[in-house]
């Protein structure tokens, strides 16, 4: 375990809890300073990214490689776009051991069959470059549409990534179609409750809750979906994760957990959360899950703002495409 002047930092004792750390970003700079095991990236993050000069030949490689395979502008546009975010992909798998998630375009939340033909397109593009299925994850929206292609591209082999979690029901869904991983969003759980009149601050953070009252579901009943807590507001709402499958942290979190000794003492606990807790199982047809992700106004909204920011981002994404390819 690393040291900090001879005592531990927080981000090693959070390793040490039994959790991955995964990096939050799509700058290889920040994953190669905190060496996480995996990396997550969305469109949001890969915008970020793909209009810093340093990032700039990914994505004019991108454009050389559309016009070279494909034909009409919209062929070389989707193409191009597909290829930014394998090309982002491959560059962070050279500094991690474990996976890389790779999001499909959010315009595509409702659509399967849309959602598996951009999938296989995505693991068609990184197998080429040499890197096998195993190590890539398919991130979809944890709509019903988006698990009901994740149980598709399970039983291919190719493993999924279901993100815009925010309900127990949608992470029940996903655990009933073996998704492998789920991003159940801490941050964005509470930005909700502080909008809503009567919220206390002093309670226990509702996004921290949700994430256990999963976590405690999945291992009671013996699933094998794991849990990767995602987009934090704070060190603390991290901290009190500690012994989750996974987080995915940004760049400025990690920066203080690895400059921090303060004790992160394990907080999840799988073997205790199967022998005490007591909640009910749950299965869940289409016509239920759909009834309470409507009756939860939280899941429902931040669902759907979540998707409209991401295609808001894929579009800025295909403007800068767009300017490229006409040159």
């Amino acid at each position: 375990m690393k040291q900090l002047r001879g005592v531990a930092t927080s981000l090693e004792q959070l390793r040490a809890s039994g959790t991955v750390v995964v990096a939050d970003t799509g700058d290889f700079e920040k994953i190669a300073e905190f060496k996480p095991t995996d990396a997550t990236t969305n469109p949001s993050l890969i915008l970020k990214a793909a209009v810093m000069p340093k990032y700039e030949a990914l994505v004019d490689e991108a454009v050389a490689y559309a016009k070279a395979n494909a034909t009409t502008a919209e062929e070389q546009l989707d193409l191009a776009s597909d290829k930014v975010f394998v090309n982002f992909g491959l560059e962070i798998l050279k500094l991690i051991e474990g996976r890389v998630s790779t999001e499909v375009d959010a315009r595509l939340s409702f659509d399967v069959e849309g959602s598996i033909k951009k999938a296989h397109k995505f693991i068609e593009l990184y197998e080429a470059a040499g890197i096998p299925k195993e190590r890539v994850l398919i991130k979809l929206s944890s709509t019903w549409e988006g698990i009901k292609a994740a149980e598709v591209l399970e039983k291919e082999g190719i493993h999924c990534n279901l993100t815009l979690l925010f309900s127990l029901c949608q992470a029940i869904a996903c655990a009933e179609v073996n998704v492998r991983l789920i991003s159940p969003f801490v941050g964005r759980i509470l930005d909700w409750h502080k909008k809503q009149p009567g919220f206390n601050a002093d309670d226990t953070d509702p996004g921290v809750a949700s994430v256990r009252a999963i976590f405690n579901y999945y291992k009671k009943h013996g699933y094998d979906t794991q849990v990767m807590g995602a987009s934090f507001r704070n060190v603390s709402e991290i901290t009190e994760l500690a012994g989750c499958d996974l987080l995915t942290i940004g760049p400025n979190w990690l920066a203080d957990l690895k400059n921090s000794t303060a004790p992160v003492p394990k907080k999840l606990d799988a073997a205790l959360a199967a022998k005490e807790c007591n909640i009910e199982k749950l299965h869940l047809d289409e016509k239920q899950f759909r009834y309470m992700l409507n009756d939860d106004a939280l899941a429902t909204e931040k669902l759907a703002e979540g998707i409209r920011g991401f295609c808001k981002d894929q579009v800025k994404l295909e403007t800068l495409l767009k300017d490229k390819l006409a040159k």
